[in-house]
């Protein structure tokens, strides 16, 4: 296998309009991640196995993830701080290192 080094670009965004918009964009998916983090429990009980992305403060269910996020977009377009998240089969203890 070939090691193909991908080269790292980073920039500084000053534009305070580019700015606005992350910051409204974080406050979405604050929202969002708020609104499964009450739900966690349920969530990840009732969907093992699947794909979930909360956009809208809703949860969308799909065997893929596009198919989740095509459910999302298509309720709640003007989101974009709507986020995808795969539920292991197994509730299993994982570790997190980096």
């Amino acid at each position: 296998m070939e090691d193909k080094q991908v080269p790292l670009v980073m920039e500084e965004v000053a534009d305070p309009e580019e700015l606005a918009k992350a910051r409204v964009q974080r406050e979405r998916f604050d929202r969002n991640a708020a609104w499964l983090q009450a739900r966690a429990s349920e969530v990840y009980t009732r969907y093992r196995g699947k794909c979930i992305c909360v956009a809208g403060e809703e949860l969308f269910v799909a065997d893929t993830p596009e198919e989740a996020l095509a459910l999302a977009t298509a309720a709640h377009p003007e989101d974009d701080g709507s986020f995808l998240r795969y539920i292991p089969r197994e509730k299993l203890d994982r570790i997190y290192a980096n």
